[in-house]
């Protein structure tokens, strides 16, 4: 595969992502608040479920491709970007596991403020890690 075509691959899950990940930053965690209590373990085991399986094939896929454009551009991509951009996804790898679970595994108990605002404050962390590497990608496909 060219090196082109994998930095359109890396740019494009990385694109859908970044726009997801918007999404859940502006709509869908603030909303959270919104649920009353006594519907709250029913919606929140729902949404885990159900945004398993838009979130983590992408994000997997996200990590091979990146691994491989690390390791492929090493010589070609300029100033080490590709391993930049593997940093980026390792980035949001550990904010997703050490910060955003351990949010969402308190709030599988029940309705918990607290615990909202901070797992919405926090995905800060994942939706800048995001956007700067569909930026970073962007930049190097122009």
């Amino acid at each position: 595969m060219s090196l082109h075509l994998l930095l359109l691959l890396n740019f494009a899950v990385a694109a859908c992502l970044t726009g997801l990940i918007w999404m859940v930053q502006v709509v869908h965690y603030p909303s959270f608040g919104l649920v009353p209590k006594d519907a709250w373990v029913a919606f929140h085991h729902a949404h885990t479920r159900r945004i398993g399986h838009v979130v983590m094939a992408p994000m997997v896929l996200e990590l091979v491709l990146a691994i491989w454009l690390a390791w492929a551009g090493r010589a070609a991509l300029p100033g080490g970007v590709g391993w930049w951009s593997l940093g980026l996804v390792a980035l949001v790898w550990a904010a997703t596991f050490f910060i955003s679970v351990p949010f969402h595994n308190r709030l599988e108990k029940g309705f918990d403020y607290i615990a909202i605002d901070g797992l919405t404050r926090t995905n800060w962390l994942r939706t800048l890690a995001w956007t700067a590497r569909a930026v970073l990608l962007g930049w190097l496909l122009v």
